[in-house]
């Protein structure tokens, strides 16, 4: 039966017609490979309320472990995202997609020094996989590490040199070292690309609007951002222009990674 999930739903209001779908055919409380599959489509809050009730049930399952550290961090969840990783990996100290998402779980709780151990670990395990590296490299940066964050984001270029997020990345790190040229050369070739997201074009208007270019900026920010927020994103930046010099700090909260 499916109580468990049931239960979460009762807590998760949001998610009880989803979650009812899926437990409707009844059986074991383990989902299938199709109810699994299902529950990709979810929005995050779903996700975790399913992935919750799977995990609780074997805490050994590395699939369950990875979709709930993945939809919390969805929800913001950070610091259980990192928690619910870290204890799948008990089980699978080996798995490089788990120690990926432990490693983005803390950057993006802004620990990134505790999310330099599990990208080491996976790149050590996938040498030609970019991922790792950049990852590697946010991490060395918010632990204030420069030079190793500069090699780790070069090991990712050269591994992927036509993927828009380690050019994403190491822009906004050519961008808090002061080169805004530089960074804004890297992020004309991501968003050139394939890949690229409204992140990697935000992170373009961003830079642009530093460099006192507001009406270039304003056009590349309205192509993918309500006028609300195209208007706080200009104010924010007039307001950068106005002080005497940018810190990584004024970076971080304008242009996100």
């Amino acid at each position: 039966m499916c109580r468990k999930r049931a239960r979460l739903a009762t807590v998760l209001a949001p998610a009880v017609l989803a979650l009812a779908s899926l437990c409707a055919s009844g059986g074991a409380l383990a989902a299938d490979a199709q109810q699994r599959a299902e529950a990709g489509r979810l929005d995050p809050l779903a996700r975790a309320a399913f992935w919750g009730a799977e995990f609780q049930a074997n805490a050994t399952d590395a699939e369950a472990g990875m979709g709930l550290a993945q939809a919390l961090r969805g929800l913001g969840r950070n610091d259980d995202a990192a928690e619910v990783a870290a204890k799948a990996l008990i089980a699978h100290p080996d798995d490089q997609a788990l120690l990926l998402e432990l490693a983005r779980a803390h950057i993006a709780r802004g620990q990134g020094f505790y999310a330099i151990e599990p990208a080491r670990k996976a790149a050590s395990l996938a040498p030609r996989d970019w991922r790792p590296l950049t990852l590697l490299a946010v991490a060395y940066e918010q632990a204030q590490r420069g030079e190793e964050a500069e090699a780790a984001h070069r090991q990712a270029l050269a591994l992927a040199p036509n993927v828009a997020t380690p050019l994403t990345n190491y822009a906004m790190h050519l961008a808090a070292k002061g080169d805004l040229a530089g960074a804004e050369a890297q992020l004309r070739r991501a968003v050139a690309l394939p890949s690229a997201g409204i992140q990697a074009r935000q992170n373009l208007a961003l830079v642009i609007g530093l460099q006192g270019r507001l009406p270039e900026a304003e056009k590349l920010a309205r192509a993918d951002l309500p006028p609300e927020q195209v208007a706080n994103n200009l104010a924010y930046l007039r307001a950068a222009l106005g002080q005497s010099g940018r810190t990584w700090d004024a970076l971080k909260a304008g242009g996100g990674r």
